[in-house]
């Protein structure tokens, strides 16, 4: 493809596929060098990982548990778009099991929540941003020397200059495979094969069922994951007389890739069991709610950052490019911006 360089003064439209914390970041720090940016989101509204599902008299975490912050530019960056009452610290107990099955503490550092919920945070980023809601892209088309932008009807939605992708691996090899883009595509078999998926499931139960620690990381033939969402920041109604817990259960995902296709209600009741078995409680539980996750997150592989292909145009963000971890997605999108910048190109 012919391409010719732009001054880093030029004003690019710019499309970011995506609206989960990459997405957002990268839009944001676009925005913010006087581009033209819009961001394209497949669901009703942002958030990606950090999703949250509604309960009774509130929501809770189904995805993303916490995050925390090594690089020194995180957490002011979402005090400043999120705004610091948009997340909290999480203070709890934390543990995990070592293959005798005994407890064993975690690492002490500081883990953040969004507050009331871990949405919080991707709808106060998206405030700052153009977000077309309810819009899946299908596929992109060359034309001249930008991209047009096809929904799943076939209709187009925009044309643009440069693509920012920030969706899950596999999500992202089809949407470049239906590009006529083979070859970028290729590139992503490994990193498809290293998401693993996850089964989710909220219960509410009568009292708190554990109270040795707020969360725990599991080695279970079926469960990777437990906390107890009613111990994060601002979970609690005032109004509401509750003295009950909410708990999040995920599976692993041996036993999710097994269990991929059994109906909810099933894996909902055998992962309460599950829960039972490894804590011994006995108390009642009062109302579920249960969420499949197929790419819930990257395990192994190579963790270059981000992907830049220069002569098409089109860069590759996401917590899976970048260690997995929530804070990676905004690590992985700020690079891929300053190498957008450093090497903008125009087809």
């Amino acid at each position: 493809m012919f391409n010719e360089s732009l001054r880093s003064t030029d004003v690019r439209r710019i499309a970011v596929i995506g609206s989960g914390l990459a997405g957002l970041t990268a839009a944001i720090k676009l925005k913010q060098q006087n581009h033209d940016v819009t961001v394209f989101e497949k669901s009703r509204g942002p958030g990606g990982r950090l999703a949250a599902k509604r309960i009774t008299d509130g929501s809770a975490d189904i995805g993303a548990q916490y995050f925390t912050s090594r690089n020194p530019e995180f957490l002011p960056f979402l005090s400043e778009f999120a705004g610091d009452s948009s997340f909290a610290v999480w203070n709890g107990q934390f543990g995990f099991q070592d293959k005798e099955g005994q407890w064993q503490a975690f690492p002490d550092e500081p883990r953040y929540v969004g507050t009331p919920r871990m949405t919080a945070i991707s709808r106060a980023l998206s405030a700052h941003v153009t977000v077309v809601s309810e819009t899946r892209i299908e596929r992109l088309a060359p034309v001249e020397k930008d991209w047009i932008l096809f929904d799943t009807n076939g209709q187009p939605v925009g044309e643009f200059d440069q693509v920012i992708i920030t969706a899950p691996p596999a999500q992202t090899r089809d949407l470049l495979s239906q590009s006529d883009l083979p070859e970028l595509a290729a590139q992503l078999d490994d990193a498809v094969s290293r998401v693993l998926p996850c089964w989710a499931v909220a219960a509410h139960f009568e009292e708190n069922p554990w109270r040795h620690h707020e969360g725990m990381r599991c080695d279970h033939p079926e469960l990777y994951w437990v906390a107890n969402n009613s111990s994060k920041p601002d979970r609690k109604r005032s109004d509401v007389e509750d003295n009950g817990a909410w708990w999040v259960l995920h599976a692993n995902a041996e036993w999710t890739e097994r269990n991929v296709d059994t109906p909810p209600e099933q894996v909902t009741e055998k992962m309460i069991a599950a829960f039972r078995q490894l804590t011994g409680t006995e108390v009642a539980v009062t109302d579920t709610a249960t969420h499949r996750w197929l790419y819930a997150r990257s395990e192994g592989g190579a963790n270059p950052g981000y992907l830049w292909f220069k002569e098409q145009g089109i860069g590759l963000a996401g917590d899976w490019l970048s260690g997995g971890r929530v804070e990676g997605a905004f690590d992985s999108a700020c690079s891929l911006v300053s190498a957008c910048m450093e090497n903008a190109v125009s087809r």
